[in-house]
């Protein structure tokens, strides 16, 4: 299984995340070794992200010129063929949040400029397309009150997204996804409870299992006895 999950700040990618990979240690017997989030500048290392308050601070205060950079070179790297040989492998944001949030709120990746995120993304997803053609977008979103009522009740170190901002982000990242070169797509409300929203995958994601995704999900089952 090969998942990116992309949505505005705060419509819940990373609590899907990890709903998703309990669900697979609870359905499969296995976990992502890895969840790769750190594409929201300024959380950009870590698995989670571990960067200090002054290291977000001077990244924040960096010039769009290496904020780009920045991003670009960290993208590159994780689009490898160790990245993407296996059989599992969860990235959240990846190329898609740097599409979506550099033009917007740090100065690059403008249409038609040095760097363009939309080429940028295209580029990244050709290369991920050369190693596996099992990748499945899930786009998470959540209704527009919902999501600014997280950001009263829950407020992130260092947010991107202002309240006033939402509903441009949400239509943004739906034009990204889209826009994007895999094929593989869903989309998950998450504007109730968890539960619910992992009904929604469970069951949008069966026709993109792929054979290993099943042959587990079998050896679990008559394994424990269900």
């Amino acid at each position: 299984m090969r998942l990116l999950l992309a949505g505005c700040e705060y419509a819940g990618t990373t609590t899907v995340a990890h709903a998703i990979d309990d669900w697979r240690s609870e359905n499969m017997g296995a976990r992502f070794s890895l969840i790769h989030e750190h594409w929201k500048i300024p959380h950009t290392s870590g698995h989670p992200d571990n960067t200090t308050s002054e290291e977000q601070e001077w990244l924040l205060a960096a010039t769009p010129k290496f904020k780009e950079m920045h991003q670009r070179h960290s993208l590159y790297y994780h689009t490898q063929m160790s990245t993407y040989n296996g059989d599992d492998g969860m990235v959240v944001g990846g190329h898609i949040d740097d599409a979506a949030y550099a033009p917007l709120y740090f100065g690059y990746g403008q249409k038609g400029y040095n760097f363009d995120r939309e080429l940028v993304m295209h580029q990244v997803e050709k290369t991920i397309l050369y190693f596996t053609r099992d990748s499945v977008i899930v786009h998470i979103t959540a209704d527009t009150d919902v999501i600014k009522q997280r950001m009263k009740d829950d407020p992130h170190e260092n947010d991107i997204v202002k309240p006033d901002d939402v509903d441009n982000v949400k239509k943004r990242f739906k034009e990204l996804v889209d826009w994007s070169l895999l094929g593989n797509k869903i989309t998950i409300d998450n504007s109730g409870a968890l539960v619910d929203t992992m009904a929604q995958f469970v069951n949008k994601i069966e026709p993109y299992l792929t054979d290993t995704d099943r042959s587990r999900l079998l050896a679990h089952k008559v394994l424990s006895g269900g």
